[in-house]
């Protein structure tokens, strides 16, 4: 079953008012059903579905959020063989994904691979290093020895390189990213927490405002919105600050 990408009208109305993307960190299809039947129906969303849910509930979490409207964002983090990860995208592009991605980490070929099987409709974007990742974590385990941002920057190169639409990075690096790219290269930052927000485990983070000040094209927050008391006035706050 195939569903419907983003009509030009919907392409449009992302242009003008950009959403932020809400994390559906819940472990249960009938959790995300009570999540999104508190927003109205004409309230379109841009949902982040990652591992937990998608291992626990499968292909049919995306169908389900794709049938009432919503955008979707399928992170999977996929890093493997080049013909293992185009294969996999191939599916992931038939379940009508609006952007997912790997891990830059597999390599170039790797990236081309998925790209080739995902199709040209959806967004592709690398992990370069995990925003909960510290320089000396990075140091210590992954055994590279140069700093974080030029880690981060080399990993953006690379991706661009490969022809994918951008990365998943730490607010705190669009800046550095883009000037290495380009400024149409898709800056995706988790990490974002309103002001006053509890860290989590999130070691780089910026507010929703700062991050639209330096350029960062998507945000995505979960807790803040999700924990809330009440998710859509959460949620309407933190679009406005997103928006300006």
């Amino acid at each position: 079953m195939v569903l419907k990408r983003l009509n030009n009208s919907e392409r449009m109305l992302e242009m003008r008012e950009p959403r932020p993307l809400i994390a559906l960190d819940f472990s249960s299809f009938d959790d995300v059903k009570s999540f999104l039947a508190q927003f109205p129906p004409e309230e379109k969303l841009y949902v982040k579905i990652g591992m937990e849910l998608y291992y626990a509930v499968g292909p049919e979490i995306v169908r389900y959020v794709k049938g009432l409207g919503h955008s979707v964002f399928l992170d999977l983090k996929l890093h493997d063989i080049p013909n293992t990860v185009k294969s996999a995208m191939k599916v992931l592009s038939d379940l009508g994904v609006d952007m997912t991605n790997v891990h830059a980490a597999g390599g170039i070929e790797m990236m081309k691979a998925a790209r080739e099987g995902l199709g040209k409709g959806p967004k592709l974007i690398a992990v370069t290093q995990l925003t909960s990742t510290s320089e000396e974590q990075m140091h210590d385990f992954q055994n590279i020895q140069t700093s974080l941002a030029e880690s981060v920057v080399h990993y953006a190169k690379k991706t661009a390189e490969a022809g994918l639409d951008g990365v998943v990075c730490s607010a705190h690096e669009v800046e550095a990213i883009k000037s290495a790219t380009s400024n149409d290269f898709v800056c995706l930052t988790p990490g974002i927490r309103p002001a006053g927000s509890a860290i989590g485990d999130q070691k780089r983070i910026m507010t929703p405002a700062d991050a639209r000040t330096i350029g960062s094209d998507y945000i995505v927050l979960g807790r803040p919105i999700t924990r809330a008391e009440d998710p859509i006035a959460a949620y309407q706050a933190i679009k406005a600050e997103w928006n300006g």
